[in-house]
């Protein structure tokens, strides 16, 4: 597991389609990585704490499905 700060800003300003797409780009692999930790994290977890993580991974996989969709549309309008 690793350990990082999560800063954010709103109301900065609005970004060119680049820049909003390399965020949208990172946050989804962050996402996706996440994801991986959590799957691991379940194996070792047991019954049904297992379960609910389990469960939980494939929501956090759901919302990554949707941003990496979105993602795609926003690319397709550059």
């Amino acid at each position: 597991m690793h350990q990082h700060a999560h800063e954010h800003t709103h109301g900065t300003g609005e970004q060119t389609p680049a820049q909003r797409n390399a965020i949208l780009t990172y946050m989804l692999e962050h996402n996706q990585h996440h994801a991986e930790e959590l799957h691991e994290l379940g194996h070792q977890a047991e019954g049904e704490a297992s379960e609910l993580i389990h469960e939980a991974v494939k929501l956090f996989e759901a919302s990554n499905e949707k941003l990496a969709a979105a993602l795609e549309l926003l690319k397709a309008e550059e």
